[in-house]
């Protein structure tokens, strides 16, 4: 049995769901402090010129320390439509984006309150259409280390400074201009490889 502890992200990387594909039982991390500058509310897509970061504006509180459950995205400005005409620009030609892009767009055209509450919106689409089970619990209360011969920690991986994984590289729509750009949104992977995008994930390593 592999069970492991992860954070709920939006749009989650590679990493991210390489984990998730190869894991028994998945605990999601819910009594964590907000951490700016993470895949908390951020994810990475192959853009006509390069990487290009997705962020989700957070409303500022004056506490030092809040939890990611209770964090609320800022919604004063159209932010959605941003990021889906930016999916659109990377993965229009895309051999998969018109395939899912019916079941994808009512995520942008929701408002939601809580970033928790999209994050786990997102995981639901993505584990939809890998045709992925998502079994999983949440955490009640916060745990600095964990046993790991119950449970493998990777709370790491929503830190993309230091998550240091490399994957095998797969087609991409602008590679001819900018090479491989290597664990971006799972997005990527799922515009590109479609139905075999789950296999993928579970060839691969995690760290390598």
């Amino acid at each position: 049995m592999n069970s492991i502890l992860i954070h709920p992200s939006y749009f989650p990387s590679i990493s991210h769901c390489v984990a998730m594909a190869q894991s028994d039982k998945i605990m999601f991390e819910m009594e964590d402090n907000f951490q700016k500058q993470t895949n908390r509310n951020r994810t990475y897509i192959y853009s006509p010129n390069g990487i290009q970061l997705l962020n989700i504006p957070v409303k500022h509180s004056k506490e030092t320390h809040q939890k990611t459950k209770e964090i609320k995205i800022e919604n004063d400005f159209n932010w959605q439509k941003q990021h889906f005409k930016s999916l659109e620009a990377a993965y229009r030609t895309s051999p998969f984006f018109e395939f899912f892009e019916d079941e994808i767009r009512p995520i942008f055209e929701k408002k939601h309150h809580f970033l928790m509450d999209l994050n786990f919106e997102t995981l639901e689409f993505i584990t939809k259409c890998l045709r992925m089970k998502l079994n999983y619990e949440t955490t009640v209360e916060y745990f600095h280390e964990v046993d790991a011969n119950t449970l493998l920690d990777y709370r790491i991986l929503v830190d993309g400074k230091k998550d240091k994984s490399q994957f095998e590289i797969y087609t991409q729509v602008f590679d001819d201009k900018h090479g491989f750009l290597n664990n971006l949104s799972v997005l990527d992977l799922l515009f590109n490889e479609g139905k075999y995008a789950l296999d993928y994930l579970k060839s691969q390593n995690i760290f390598k």
